[in-house]
């Protein structure tokens, strides 16, 4: 009787280990899910910011000429 007690709370830990994996998996699979998201968020942001640099650039590009424009009508 002791051995299947034994037995019966070897049964009982090995459930809640199974559950704990199930949880675990879970869990993991929804991180995962929103990695995924976040990491192509962060690609969107960094074409953004690509994006805006660039322009960043043609505008100073533009000050420049403009600059350059008014000088030489002053001197």
């Amino acid at each position: 009787m002791d051995n299947q007690t034994t037995l019966e709370k070897l049964s009982d830990k090995v459930s809640q280990i199974l559950q704990q994996y199930h949880s675990f998996k879970s869990e993991n699979e929804v991180l995962r899910t929103e990695l995924i998201t976040l990491k192509a968020e962060k690609e969107v942001k960094n074409q953004e910011i690509e994006r805006l640099i660039e322009e960043n650039v043609m505008k100073d590009v533009e000050i420049e000429e403009i600059v350059n424009k008014i000088e030489s009508m002053l001197g």
